[in-house]
């Protein structure tokens, strides 16, 4: 996986994004993803991500993460597979996650920030990736691959 990681936090240890990435990269494998298949994210603040929320999704306030999928029909005809037929690699999207709201959610649950940050991480990817829960079918698709992820890696609660 090719994975850009930023922190405009600047509170995200080195061993915590080469976790992120590790996991991002065991998530990827585990769906059978190309290997230069890319995407990125950024670690915001609590006022940062009620922003993204607020404009993008018009929902004002602080979550956990916000996924930005990159839709790969824009209406011109190209095919789902275009980046394979063109040979460059296939972009799923951009995440944001709130580190400050990951680590209440951890205390609130019980478990650790290790664990939240990657329950977040693959919840995020799995919806770059088309998945979805609002629906109850699409639900008992989405979180039952999002715990076998998790328990495949060694995460569990």
């Amino acid at each position: 996986m090719d994975l850009e990681i930023y922190d405009e936090t600047h509170q995200v240890s080195p061993e915590e994004i080469a976790f992120v990435r590790k996991l991002e990269d065991f998530a990827g494998d585990y769906l059978n993803l190309a290997p230069d298949t890319e995407m990125s994210i950024t670690f915001v603040s609590d006022e940062r991500i009620r922003e993204i929320n607020r404009d993008y999704r018009n929902t004002d306030r602080v979550t956990d993460v916000i996924s930005f999928a990159i839709e790969e029909d824009n209406g011109e005809g190209l095919p789902a597979d275009f980046e394979a037929e063109l040979g460059i690699p296939r972009n799923i999207g951009d995440l944001f996650i709130d580190p400050d709201k990951v680590a209440e959610q951890a205390r609130t649950y019980g478990h650790s920030y290790e664990r939240e940050l990657g329950y977040t991480c693959v919840h995020g990817f799995l919806h770059l990736n088309g998945y979805d829960h609002i629906k109850p079918e699409d639900e008992q698709v989405m979180i039952p691959l999002q715990a076998k992820i998790l328990e495949a890696y060694g995460l569990t609660r």
